[in-house]
Parts: structure tokens; sequence; C-alpha cells
């Protein structure tokens, strides 16, 4: 069954098909109760990086006033994880 982009309000949010993806390959290898811990887990994981890389953006644009987008304590101020760079879900692979 192929995803959409789009939740049932219309909302692109674009990381859904690679879940999807992702949830697929996985669910033919376990059991269902393993499982459940893997897909929450990377679910969890898209939520970090995504908050990150909200704050991250911010402290680019703030840059200029001296804000430091690779200083863990501007994240950890604002109770945001900080990923470092090869963690970050836009990691090339």
């Amino acid at each position: 069954m192929a995803k959409s982009k789009h939740d049932g309000n219309g909302a692109n949010l674009g990381f859904e098909e690679k879940l999807w993806q992702t949830a697929d390959k996985l669910r033919n290898n376990m059991d269902a109760a393993e499982y459940k811990h893997v897909v929450l887990g990377l679910i969890f994981l898209k939520y970090i990086s995504d908050a990150f890389e909200e704050k991250n953006q911010f402290l680019i644009r703030e840059s200029v006033l001296g804000a430091d987008p690779e200083d863990p304590d501007e994240y950890r101020a604002e109770n945001v994880f900080w990923v470092p760079k090869e963690a970050r879900w836009e990691f090339p692979e």
C-alpha cells in the first residue's frame, strides 16, 4: 500500500514515506513485540531531529548577533536535545 506525503488534513510532513519503507523492511524480520519498540524509537528520533533542526535554523539566523549553532548549550538552554552532525536526520548516508 503506497503512502502519500500528506496526512488526513492535507499537511505535508515529508517523512512518512521513509518511515513507512523502513517499517516494511523491519516488519519482515522481527516479531511484532520487538517491532513496536523499533518503530517508536524511530518516531522519537525524528521528533528530536525536527526540534533540533528548528532551533538550529533559528541559531543560524541569529549567528550575526553572536549565537553559535554548533554550541550544545544553546540547545540545552531551550530544552532541545543536542544532535551531533553525524547523527542528524539529514546527514548524508
